[in-house]
């Protein structure tokens, strides 16, 4: 009885790991200097352009070590994208409807890019060594595999901004690698075949992409594993990935045994639809942002922090999450359907290959969002931004679980698997609190914290990674591929490749 009354107070806190800052050696009495400038460091930029956020983050592997920090962080706002010029071709939008073309895409890239690397004091040319890119703008593509015309104008911008093209795609072998890299790679042993962090990509009987905003999904996983690392939750295979950006990427992974001669786990389930769009429709009923374009981080930042609400105000807070999850559609992807909470998809072919789609949608493609923006209407007319932010804090709270519902009733999380979020709207406020309180009490594991992680900044350190996979820069004494338990699969892989 003692010991349950305690954990009324004493809750276990969750793992939430927040992106350091690389250490400094200091010289004498002087100010320090930043460790990537003397020790062997792996730079990366990772360069996204979302429906909400344009972001440019340079992470820095120590290779020593095998730890991953950020040096800078650059975030615009993607609404801000200069408007279409005359002559150019509309071939996409964001969620909130701004129009993008090829050029105005590669021109906010490449403003983004150089602006990051002259706030670090960095060179494009000379301390740059490799770039990913990424994007979550899906919503007004007709299918998956458009995506690809995106990422050329990512590439664009990059190549406009300096960036050469051989610090974008694979090394041939360890000879075309920097002198400062080879003796950390392992590229003359072993053979990239696609897998980041020990996971094969999921591809359909037709060799068409299954979602939209896979390689999102594949940079949240392998994020999420990184950020794991500095903590004692052991995420890896099999592991489910959920990445609450504005839209809903991420990943499931299978079970591999210890001593399989294939190592490779391969991608089981998959996640699309709405995230952080909720949120951001309920706060734009308030009239306290501008009504197509404000987010939630116009109004509470990154990392808004909120009390619990108990008393009165509970009932009320929860009336209202009910109310908001009425309009939330969260469930396996029907194979009849094209696209699911806006984002495009090949259903059939995930429903055939194997691969559990579970998606989040509001009404039927964002539909119902009108219907959300007057909750929050209602919400802050009548309670104020207090009750707002914790009735949105349950509300994403509430979506993370459901999700994880769905992956349960299809067998997809085994005991010996863990959970890892990512995204602003599954890691701010009290959002991490709720979640682990909520699978604590769906008993799906004897020690829930061992189990659960929150990751800042998961697509960086996904590019990071991936970057790292690509170049064969791997690390046996700290693996990041492999099972949960499980030693590091550096010799099967080298097995594999002879």
């Amino acid at each position: 009885m003692c010991a349950r009354f305690l954990e009324r107070f004493f809750k276990p806190k969750p793992h939430i790991v927040q992106s350091p800052p690389p250490p400094s050696i200091m010289h004498g009495a002087g100010a320090g200097v930043p460790e990537y400038r003397v020790k062997p460091y792996f730079i990366v930029a990772s360069v996204e352009m979302g429906n909400t956020t344009t972001k440019c983050i340079l992470t820095g592997t120590n290779l020593e070590t095998g730890r991953t920090y950020i040096i800078n962080k650059t975030v615009t706002m993607s609404r801000d994208v200069r408007p279409p010029k005359p002559g150019e071709t509309i071939f996409g939008e964001t969620l909130d409807g701004t129009k993008l073309t090829r050029e105005s895409v590669t021109d906010l890239v490449r403003d983004t890019l150089i602006q990051s690397h002259k706030e670090a004091r960095l060179s494009i040319k000379d301390d740059l060594d490799f770039v990913v890119r990424s994007t979550g703008v899906v919503a007004a593509m007709d299918s998956p595999d458009q995506v690809g015309d995106f990422v050329i104008a990512l590439a664009n911008g990059c190549l406009v901004a300096g960036v050469p093209p051989r610090k974008m795609t694979p090394p041939m072998s360890i000879e075309n690698l920097p002198p400062k890299l080879r003796k950390y790679s392992f590229a003359d042993r072993v053979v990239f075949v696609g897998a980041v962090a020990g996971v094969l990509p999921p591809m359909g009987s037709t060799g068409v992409e299954m979602v939209a905003n896979e390689m999102e999904g594949e940079l949240a996983m392998a994020g999420i594993k990184e950020g794991a690392k500095w903590t004692p939750v052991d995420f890896r295979n099999p592991c489910i990935s959920i990445d609450f950006g504005t839209t809903l990427d991420g990943r499931i992974t299978s079970d591999v045994a210890r001593d399989d001669p294939n190592p490779f786990a391969r991608t089981i389930g998959n996640f699309c639809g709405l995230a952080g769009a909720v949120p951001d429709a309920i706060v734009r009923g308030t009239g306290l942002v501008e009504s197509r374009t404000g987010t939630a981080l116009d109004i509470f930042g990154e990392h808004p922090v909120t009390g619990s609400f108990g008393g009165r105000k509970r009932p009320i807070v929860d009336d209202y999450v009910d109310r908001c999850h009425e309009h939330i559609d969260i469930r396996v992807v029907p194979p009849d359907r094209r696209r699911f909470g806006r984002v495009p998809v090949c259903a059939d072919i995930a429903d055939k290959s194997g691969v559990a789609l579970i998606g989040c949608d509001v009404g039927e493609n964002g539909s119902e969002v009108p219907a959300l923006e007057e909750i929050g209407r209602e919400i802050h007319e009548n309670y104020g931004l207090g009750v707002l932010n914790e009735v949105i804090d349950r509300v994403c709270a509430r979506m993370a679980l459901r999700l994880v519902d769905v992956a349960v009733d299809r067998g997809l999380v085994p005991p010996n698997s863990s959970i890892g979020f990512t995204g602003r709207a599954a890691i701010s406020g009290q959002k991490p609190e709720y979640i682990l309180e909520g699978i604590t009490e769906r008993g799906l594991y004897e020690n829930p914290i061992d189990h659960v992680v929150f990751v800042d900044d998961g697509l960086a350190r996904g590019a990071a990674l991936m970057a790292r996979c690509m170049n064969s820069l791997g690390k046996p004494k700290e693996p990041l591929g492999g099972v949960r338990g499980g030693p590091c699969i550096m010799a099967r892989r080298i097995k594999i490749g002879k």
